[in-house]
């Protein structure tokens, strides 16, 4: 348990859900097909929406996205597609599920894999850590580089400012503030 006065990014404390998310996710680098498939349609449904909404739907999204395996979801077909819109406890964009679906069996026919594939994007080298919010940037070289490769593959609803948070979400950048406890350890 970290001490009450700890001090995180700007939005880390807001909420107890944005405490726990920043705290244990927020910039840890993550692999693994499943787990980055997962961020990549959760970045997507939120956009629009605050990121608030989207993680407390997000047991929700896990039970209705078989857990975000990618093999279970490019087989959705139309049924599930209509049980996904019918679901009020997820975000029922069409166009966020049709994407979802669609990123799924992309990503099946990736040779190297999505893990390769998006942090193939990761920039190299040390960055200059952000000393506010405000100096942190909604897109990067990379995450422009990222949406393009990733719509070239046939992935839908992934642009550069999501495919940015998607790099921040899971460490591929780290954009913790200077004063944050997570930037000093």
């Amino acid at each position: 348990m970290l001490p009450v006065d700890t001090i995180r990014c700007g939005w880390g404390d807001s909420a107890p859900e944005y405490v726990t998310y920043h705290d244990e996710e927020w910039g840890v680098p993550l692999r693994g097909d499943d787990a980055l498939f997962e961020r990549l349609c959760l970045e997507a449904f939120q956009s629009g929406l605050s990121w608030l909404t989207i993680l407390r739907k997000r047991p929700a999204f896990r039970a209705a996205f078989a857990g975000f395996s990618i093999d279970a979801v490019a087989e959705f077909g139309e049924e599930d597609r209509a049980r996904l819109l019918a679901d009020a406890g997820i975000v029922r964009n069409r166009a966020k599920v049709d994407a979802a679906i669609a990123n799924a069996r992309a990503a099946q026919l990736l040779p190297e894999g999505l893990t390769a594939l998006l942090w193939s994007f990761a920039p190299e080298g040390p960055r200059t850590r952000p000393a506010t919010l405000d100096e942190v940037p909604a897109t990067s070289p990379e995450s422009v580089a990222m949406a393009k490769e990733l719509k070239r593959r046939g992935f839908a609803f992934v642009g550069p400012t999501t495919a940015y948070a998607l790099m921040q979400a899971t460490g591929m950048v780290d954009d913790h503030v200077a004063t944050c406890f997570r930037a000093l350890t």
